[in-house]
């Protein structure tokens, strides 16, 4: 985020709006810096893309988030038959949530406040949700490289949320690229087999996949249009929260069920690794690279 909301510490419960009006304020009081600072935040929040130096961080942060989640299709895929997707997810969910809870009150020194218009977050976690579930479902129907594979078509799907949601254009040579790292995807997610691309014959896991990817491809987009100026630490918070409030509401009976002090080591490596690395990291991650970046350079990461 900004200069400005780093440094904004409230001294008393203030809800989510009142971050873009405090900061605001404060920026206008330091003169022609926060008068830059201010015009940043318009510039990250709308629209238009960040420049220069922010954008490098928005470049970096996405290619950490990219390394990050490539790890979690290998030890997503042994850990997969060994326990119900709800459940792995419902436990890596709560321990993410309680470590960017932990960051948050450490660091701003107070709680977070109440959310406005909590109906953003009920849809991002929704559609987190939708993924986080369905890529668990696949990889135990298919190989974490033809999960991976589709996986890479997101950036595609992505740019065409962008426009739907944000009217963001995808320069020529950017969607050529997409395309072709498409058309690779598509080659190994049949496994070069020409018949069963003419006849669509696609595995269960791979379509299901599909789905999820789709939920993924929307979330990057629907981030910046969704933010109000909150920081992104607090952002990440309340998506992480309602991602596991709708993981739990479907997957309560699997919770209940799962024999957790049984769990082999696998399963607890994998949800740990999930929930610290390619959960509470990569929420932050893509929702910093998405407030400075369009969404199909983000996700093509």
């Amino acid at each position: 985020m900004t200069a400005g909301m780093e440094r904004h510490k409230p001294v008393r419960e203030q809800s989510a709006h009142d971050y873009a009006i405090s900061d605001h304020a404060h920026n206008v009081d330091k003169g022609s810096a926060g008068r830059n600072s201010v015009r940043k935040n318009t510039v990250r929040a709308g629209g238009n893309h960040a420049k220069g130096r922010q954008k490098l961080q928005g470049h970096l942060a996405a290619l950490l988030f990219a390394a990050l989640i490539a790890g979690s299709f290998s030890i997503g895929h042994m850990a997969a038959p060994l326990v119900e997707p709800e459940a792995l997810n419902a436990a890596r969910f709560v321990i993410a949530t309680g470590v960017i809870f932990a960051i948050y009150c450490s660091t701003r020194r107070t709680l977070p406040p109440k959310p406005t218009a909590i109906w953003r977050f009920v849809i991002l976690g929704a559609l987190m949700a939708t993924y986080f579930i369905l890529m668990f479902v696949a990889l135990r129907l298919a190989s974490p490289v033809s999960t991976g594979a589709v996986f890479t078509l997101i950036p595609l799907m992505s740019a065409g949320f962008g426009w739907l949601f944000l009217r963001q254009s995808t320069p020529g040579l950017v969607m050529a690229s997409l395309v072709i790292a498409g058309v690779g995807a598509v080659w190994v997610i049949f496994r070069g087999d020409i018949d069963a691309i003419l006849g669509l014959r696609i595995g269960a896991g791979e379509t299901i996949f599909f789905v999820g990817c789709a939920a993924h491809a929307a979330y990057a987009p629907l981030v910046r249009k969704f933010n109000r100026g909150e920081p992104v630490i607090y952002f990440s918070l309340v998506t992480l929260f309602a991602t596991l409030v709708w993981i739990t509401l479907v997957g309560a009976q699997d919770v209940a069920r799962t024999p957790w002090t049984a769990l082999p080591f696998i399963v607890w490596a994998a949800i740990g690794y999930t929930a610290i690395f390619a959960t509470a990291a990569t929420f932050f991650l893509i929702q910093y690279a998405s407030l400075r970046l369009p969404a199909s350079k983000v996700l093509s990461y």
